[in-house]
């Protein structure tokens, strides 16, 4: 398959070129606007194929496209994608609002094409195991940072929508209620505290910007047991007041312990495959859709 990256900055250098590079069934086309970088990045890679403008990748023959440019660009360049007849996959969010989200989505639609974000922790093997587990009562995860406040949508948008997302790929049920709170100071977000709620489970999520740490916990809890995964790489499991732990492999390395070889090979696979436009389009459309609604709606409360 011949694929093209859009964007080479920190996520597509640190989290997909490595990936992408060592596979032997896909020859890529790097693009990007910065002319030095993308020099840099095809010699390091030993890529032949570069481009400088997304709007010329149709000519190289390209059929699927990773965009991991700026938020503010995903509309324009994905939208010429999709109509390009080239399958996406994109960086979160789709978009900052929901409404372009779900146009987008539309279009994806309309025109046969496969349109995926990057929730890689939907694919982070500790999560998995914990959304196979039955009677999820509890839901918690708390995602924080150091000195990074930030304004409120980009806040939510471009980084709790993890939180968010995690939380509704979690649930055993349909949210039937939420609520959320928030410490905003100068414009500035430092913290959101969310409660989503259905039929006989809970999640929290927690999402501090401006915190001593960098972390992430999830736990989940269900009757008589509890689980605890702490940076998506070891997991606690309580049952009987007794402790157990899990860890994954030596060798297995962050990005496989995050979930991005297996959405990557998810999103190949379905490029691939090129079954009809309804199933290309509609696996994970709902979902995604799904996140960036409670997204909007979040923003929306706290405004």
């Amino acid at each position: 398959m011949r694929i093209a990256v859009i964007g080479l900055g920190d996520i597509a250098q640190k989290a997909y070129l490595p990936i992408l590079t060592s596979l032997d069934n896909v020859q890529l086309v790097l693009c990007t606007r910065n002319a030095e970088q993308l020099q840099q990045l095809a010699q390091k890679y030993r890529i032949a194929a570069t481009e400088t403008d997304y709007r010329k990748l149709a000519e190289q023959g390209v059929q699927a496209a990773f965009v991991h440019t700026a938020t503010a660009s995903h509309r324009e360049i994905v939208a010429y994608l999709l109509q390009q007849g080239i399958d996406v996959y994109v960086d979160k969010p789709i978009a900052d609002n929901a409404a372009d989200t779900e146009q987008l989505l539309a279009l994806a639609q309309a025109c046969g094409r496969l349109l995926m974000t990057g929730f890689n922790r939907r694919y982070a093997p500790m999560y998995q195991a914990l959304a196979s587990q039955p009677q999820r009562q509890v839901i918690l995860m708390q995602k924080n940072r150091r000195f990074q406040p930030a304004p409120l949508r980009q806040f939510v948008f471009d980084d709790f929508i993890h939180v968010v997302d995690t939380l509704l790929f979690l649930a055993p049920a349909a949210v039937s209620e939420m609520q959320v709170s928030a410490n905003i100071v100068d414009g500035l977000t430092r913290h959101i505290v969310l409660h989503l709620s259905g039929e006989n489970f809970s999640a929290s999520g927690i999402m501090h910007r401006d915190s001593g740490i960098t972390e992430e916990v999830l736990e989940v809890l269900s009757p008589g047991q509890k689980w605890r995964v702490t940076g998506m790489q070891n997991t606690s499991h309580y049952a009987q007041g007794l402790e157990t732990q899990q860890a994954l492999k030596d060798w297995d390395s962050a990005l496989y312990r995050r979930g991005f070889p297996q959405i990557i090979q998810h999103f190949l696979s379905r490029v691939s495959a090129r079954t009809t436009p309804a199933t290309l389009t509609s696996e994970t459309a709902d979902s995604d859709l799904a996140t960036h609604l409670m997204c909007e709606r979040i923003v929306k409360a706290l405004e």
